[in-house]
This record gives structure tokens, C-alpha cells and sequence, in this order.
């Protein structure tokens, strides 16, 4: 290390160091044992902490403008409270659409169809557990998984937990995925069927409120299951599960907004495999 960057180091570290909330030391203790937090430097825990301070009193803020009608949802401080915003939107930006990606199914509404006004894909006993995808960029792998566990299922009367490191692994430069820097599901789907099949979690092992925002864009950088739809308090959603494990959200699901303008793009770019 040079010694500019040295010295800018030791800088960073004693202004950090003066602008900790001493009263919120109880706290971050307990927010570090709850989520099993190390850090293997004390500089490295020193920043972690000045951003979870600051994601704390932002999470503080929200819940009271919400409390106050101003949000449709409230916010908790989970395992992603020490990462910035921008390494958040890293860690979410997996998802790389194919440049000649098109539809190749239109839906048509059937005024004669009378739809229920609700399904939960968990109660029929086809979602498998939340999982974890960590720092790696897969959450494409996930959606693919998770969309094919449910129509074995219904095929095969069995619910069985698939790979997504298989995914991650093999469905790569052939398929325009790059593993842990972002995929997409179509892509992955076809790997499955180049392969003759993908390995189940058990033999290949993966190793590394209405949520409505205004602000949400249309730009698409993540990938999810829709698992069922609903309606809460008079708000129609989306029942999604996500791969950020069982701190996130519901226990690793959340309801995002339905019938919405395409709130957060979420109806962008669907796909699901037939067997």
C-alpha cells in the first residue's frame, strides 16, 4: 500500500470512528449476532457500521411515513443492512436479456373465464424452500429451477429440489450466461434440454406487505418466481419468491404490486418451461 493511500485510510478510519452512534452499539451487536456477521478487519467493521447506521435511521424514517399512510409497505433491518445501496443493486443486477429476446406466446383474455381470486402455488404443494444465492449474481438460476420444480410436480406428483449450481456451472458462454455475473431463464431452460435433464440439490449442492414504490422502473435486473397472486387490503399483488434466503421479505417471499402498470417491470419478460 502507498502511502497516500495509507494515509487516506487512517483519515477514513478516524472520521468513521467519530461519527459512530455510541447508543447504538447494544444494537449492532445484536444485528451481527442475529445475521452471524464477521468482519476480519476492524477498518472493514468500522464501515460496515457507519453504513448500517444509515440504513438504520433511513429504515426508521420509512417505517414512520409509513405509520403515517405515506408507504404501502414497511421495511426491517435484514442480513443486506451493511451494503450500500449500490452494492445491493449489484448483487440484484443477475438478469441479462437476451438482445433478440422476443415473446413467443400472447396471452388472450376469455371473457367467459371465470378466474380465482386467488392461487398460492405453495398450498398445492409445488414451491420447494427458499434459498440463498449470496454474492453471486444467479438469481436467474433460481427462477429457471424453481419454475421447472413446479411443473415436475404437477407431471410427476413429486416435489423434488433442483440445481441451480448445475446451472451456474454448465448453462454458460453457449448459452450467453456467465454464472455468478447474470443469466436468463429461457437460456438456462434450453441448457436443460440440450443436457437431457438437470441435477437435483441433493446431488449438486449450491454453494456460494404489498411492496409498491413509486419510484420502481420498468428496467429489469432481477430474476424471480411468481408463485400466485392475491389481493390484500384491496390491493391486488403478486406473490413472489425470491432467492435472497429466509431474511428477506415474508421468509424469503414478497407481494409485489399487481394490476399496477407493470410495476417494477414485473411482467416484462415472463417465461416458463412445458414438459
Amino acid at each position: 500500500m502507498n502511502r497516500l493511500a495509507w494515509v487516506l485510510l487512517v483519515c477514513c478510519s478516524a472520521m468513521a470512528q467519530l461519527h459512530r452512534d455510541p447508543t447504538l452499539d447494544h444494537h449492532w451487536h445484536l444485528w451481527k449476532k442475529t445475521y452471524g456477521k464477521q468482519y476480519e478487519e476492524k477498518t472493514e467493521e468500522t464501515v460496515r457500521r457507519l453504513i448500517w447506521e444509515k440504513n438504520l435511521k433511513f429504515v426508521t424514517l420509512h417505517n414512520l411515513e409509513h405509520s403515517m399512510g405515506m408507504h404501502s409497505y414497511d421495511l426491517g433491518m435484514n442480513h443486506l443492512g451493511d451494503m450500500t445501496s449500490e452494492e445491493v443493486v449489484s448483487l440484484m443486477s443477475c438478469l441479462k436479456v437476451p438482445s433478440q429476446w422476443q415473446r413467443n406466446v400472447t396471452y388472450k383474455s376469455n371473457p367467459n373465464q371465470k378466474l380465482p381470486d386467488s392461487v398460492d402455488w405453495r398450498e398445492k404443494g409445488c414451491v420447494t424452500e427458499v434459498k440463498y444465492q449470496g454474492s453471486c449474481g444467479s438469481c436467474w438460476a433460481f427462477s429457471a429451477v424453481g419454475a421447472l420444480e413446479g411443473q415436475l410436480k404437477l407431471m410427476t406428483g413429486k416435489l423434488v429440489s433442483l440445481s441451480a449450481q448445475n446451472l451456474v456451472d454448465c448453462s454458460t458462454e453457449k448459452y450467453r450466461n456467465k454464472g455468478c455475473n447474470g443469466g436468463f431463464m429461457t437460456e438456462a431452460f434450453q441448457y436443460i434440454i440440450d443436457n437431457n435433464g438437470i441435477d437435483s440439490e441433493a446431488s449438486y449442492p449450491y454453494k456460494a406487505t404489498v411492496y409498491y414504490e413509486p419510484a420502481c422502473t420498468q428496467t429489469v435486473n432481477h430474476g424471480v418466481l411468481v408463485v400466485g397472486y392475491g389481493n390484500l387490503n384491496g390491493k391486488d399483488y403478486w406473490l413472489v419468491k425470491n432467492s435472497w434466503g429466509l431474511n428477506f421479505g415474508e421468509q424469503g417471499y414478497i407481494r409485489m404490486a399487481r394490476n399496477s402498470g407493470n410495476h417494477c417491470g414485473i411482467a416484462s419478460f415472463p417465461s416458463y418451461p412445458e414438459i
